[in-house]
């Protein structure tokens, strides 16, 4: 028996399985000491970015403000961290590995309910606060995760829609670090169209306040607008009211215009301002067959000219326009007036007023007019001799007049549905809310606030922004194909 049992320990089957049974141990020690190692490195080197919309991605755009912080901030997390959904647990240890200059903390408020008094806030929110400022923001899971209401009626449950960590904890860190808001002021009184959702929401999360500003009971702007928005008037402003907007930009204010998607009634007051800032109004739509969005020369993808301070956080630059009006570029009333367009057609563009009129051309869809302002400027009611005689006069407080000068900002864009919901809901991929709020952003210069769109978590649609034979390819080119090398492969078998 002894021998039998030498014999099997012996045998080249149990010297083989000792083997295997060696390197079995051996790699599952490797693996465990692996994980192990794995499981100490940060999140954003443990953690790959798989989504489809890379709702881990940090933009350049934080970064920068988190790489420039000036104090210290502190990310609270009142939650049971084991119950809080993957993505936005991953997602807050990775923003908060970018900086030593912030702290996270996990508190669960079930051991700790006192935790909630101290902050004023109720479970699953993050607190964002920052001593040196002695401000804080307060952002609830369910302002990350949003989720489609009305879906619950339809199907019984709620869908989910966005995913928007960067953009609250982006605009939460901007906000405790700075000292205060901006205020915004938007017209009413002559049909304009409402901001979006979206639009009201990025303008929050931007640190800007927004208030409404009727110029028929008082044509003269506030004193504090730092930044004054027309969307979508489609009535003209009366001769009070354009003497009111000119003498905000002869003061070297800043005014933002989005004409409507629908033309209503001649407006010759309004398109007076643009005239005297170089931008002649074009009466009609403008089509586009070169940059349309499948072959409808309405839908335009326009060219973009931008520069820095329009450019920032937009990488595919694409834009759809719906609708869009437009302008010739014509020479501005004073010499001292800049006017660049960022937005433009192709040079197939079409001027389309009637079904008989048509007048092809390259079209401006977006510009921005700038003048520097000092004291010797021309006003609303001053000659251009009125203000040779002035500067002569004062010529030596030229050097203290152009220390104290301040640049006035005209901003246009052809229509309103750059940042209609109805565009920028369902074609999420396109950047019309990043280059309207960089437009926003850009009458503050380097006082510009951050504002981080969500990240869809809905089903992306296709933007080619030229199908052509590509949509042909697909539809009949791969079909063809499959079916030929099938009908061959068959042809080769029956003959075999």
């Amino acid at each position: 028996m002894k021998a039998k049992m030498k014999d099997i320990f012996h045998s080249v089957a149990s010297r083989y399985g000792a083997y295997s049974l060696g390197a079995i141990a051996l790699v599952t020690a490797i693996v465990i000491v692996a994980n192990l190692i794995v499981g100490q490195l940060p999140e954003t080197i443990r953690n790959i970015d798989l989504s489809d919309t890379k709702i881990y991605e940090i933009s350049e755009t934080s970064r920068e403000l988190i790489g420039e912080l000036e104090h210290p901030v502190s990310i609270t997390v009142l939650a049971e961290k084991d119950k809080v959904d993957q993505r936005i647990r991953n997602f807050v240890e990775r923003y908060a590995g970018l900086s030593a200059d912030i702290s996270l903390e996990w508190i669960d408020p079930v051991l700790h309910p006192s935790a909630l008094t101290e902050y004023e806030t109720q479970a699953d929110t993050l607190v964002v606060a920052c001593k040196d400022t002695d401000r804080q923001r307060v952002v609830s899971f369910g302002d990350i995760i949003t989720y489609d209401q009305m879906s619950y009626y339809t199907t019984g449950s709620m869908q989910e829609t966005a995913f928007d960590g960067e953009g609250q904890l982006t605009a939460a860190v901007n906000y405790v670090t700075s000292s205060k808001s901006k205020q915004v002021y938007y017209s009413t009184g002559h049909g304009e169209t409402e901001f979006s959702p979206s639009v009201q929401d990025l303008m929050e999360k931007a640190n800007y306040t927004m208030s409404e500003w009727n110029l028929l009971m008082n044509a003269q702007i506030p004193e504090d607008c730092e930044l004054f928005l027309i969307n979508g008037a489609v009535s003209d402003v009366t001769e009070d009211e354009q003497q009111g907007i000119l003498d905000y930009l002869h003061e070297g204010g800043r005014v933002m215009v989005l004409l409507p998607a629908e033309s209503g009634e001649d407006t010759p007051n309004l398109n007076a301002v643009f005239q005297e800032y170089g931008l002649e109004r074009a009466s009609g739509y403008i089509a586009d067959m070169e940059r349309s969005y499948q072959q409808n020369p309405f839908y335009i993808f326009p060219a973009l000219s931008l520069g820095e301070e329009l450019s920032g956080g937009m990488s595919s630059e694409m834009v759809l326009l719906i609708n869009s009006q437009g302008f010739n570029q014509t020479d501005p009333k004073r010499d001292t007036i800049t006017t660049t367009p960022f937005m433009s057609t192709s040079s197939s563009g079409v001027l389309v007023v009637d079904e008989r009129d048509e007048q092809q051309g390259t079209y401006v869809l977006g510009a921005v007019a700038e003048e520097t302002i000092s004291s010797n400027s021309v006003s609303g009611n001053q000659t251009e001799e009125d203000s040779k005689e002035k500067e002569t006069s004062d010529g030596a407080a030229d050097s203290e007049q152009d220390a104290q000068a301040q640049k006035s900002r005209l901003t246009v864009m052809g229509t309103n549905t750059m940042i209609d919901a109805n565009v920028t809901d369902t074609f999420t991929t396109l950047e019309n809310l990043t280059l309207f709020m960089n437009a926003v952003g850009a009458n503050f210069g380097e006082d510009a606030s951050v504002s981080i769109e969500p990240k869809s978590l809905e089903v992306a649609y296709n933007t080619v922004q030229y199908p052509g034979m590509f949509s042909l390819l697909v539809i009949f080119g791969i079909p063809v194909v499959v079916l030929g090398v099938g009908f061959v492969t068959w042809m080769r078998r029956r003959k075999a």
